[in-house]
């Protein structure tokens, strides 16, 4: 399988969180910078989603180390590493 492109994955987190994750208010302070955790935006409950769809839209497994705020911070950072998982992974 073929790396996949940033800009496919960040377009595709992006509109994940945003429609599963946020209300309508929320939408337009959504930015790549924007802190999941400390907004609340990613609890528990919603990370676990959010590796489900990662796993099932890219084919990407996210391991438990890496499941730390560093890689869920922010959508760019999330793109990030899900672009270096794929990269591991067709290697």
């Amino acid at each position: 399988m073929p790396v996949i492109d940033r800009a496919r994955i960040n377009a595709a987190i992006t509109a994940y969180v945003s429609v599963q994750f946020l209300d309508e208010s929320e939408l337009s302070e959504l930015e790549q910078e924007t802190p999941l955790l400390d907004w609340g935006v990613l609890n528990s409950m919603n990370t676990s989603m959010l590796l489900a769809y990662i796993r099932k839209e890219f084919g990407v497994t996210v391991p438990p180390a890496h499941i730390t705020w560093r890689h869920f911070q922010s959508l760019k950072s999330i793109t990030e590493l899900v672009h270096d998982l794929s990269a591991q992974q067709t290697a």
